[in-house]
């Protein structure tokens, strides 16, 4: 159990930091997309900046997703890449189907994963909405011009 729970520890601190760095490099990257003059090149600039913060936050998350894979085949939890990303995939997302399942050995590695993903998403919801609210936010400043 207690080696379950620092690793499960290890990848909660690993991940967490991943996303805080990913998430200030695409904010400073969105900042600076904003400020450049896409806004007069396009009409459609919203959406394009929503589309490339959108999809990079999806690779965020599917980077972590992996990460958890890799740690079950390192550990030899399974034995092969596609068992690993969709058990990890389905703990992660928190659905949790049951119809693979880690053993007693294990089993408290998926919950940690689970409460992981759980955050991490959470986060990364909060972090589209508040750069969703900035993109508006910049198009009324520059009506009211």
């Amino acid at each position: 159990m207690l080696a379950q729970l620092i690793i499960g520890t290890l990848m909660l601190a690993l991940t967490v930091v991943w996303q805080a760095l990913a998430f200030d490099f695409i904010i400073r990257k969105t900042h600076d997309l904003m400020q450049a003059k896409i806004n007069k090149i396009t009409k459609s600039w919203k959406s394009i900046v929503l589309t490339i913060v959108t999809l990079s936050v999806s690779f965020v998350l599917i980077f972590e997703i992996w990460a958890w894979g890799m740690l079950y085949l390192i550990i030899g939890v399974f034995t092969d890449l596609e068992t690993a990303l969709y058990f990890s995939t389905s703990s992660f997302t928190t659905v949790g189907f049951g119809d693979i399942y880690l053993g007693k050995d294990w089993r408290l590695l998926s919950s940690i994963e689970a409460m992981n993903g759980f955050i991490l998403f959470g986060w990364s919801t909060a972090f589209i909405f508040e750069i969703v609210s900035n993109v508006y936010k910049k198009e009324g400043a520059a009506i009211k011009k």
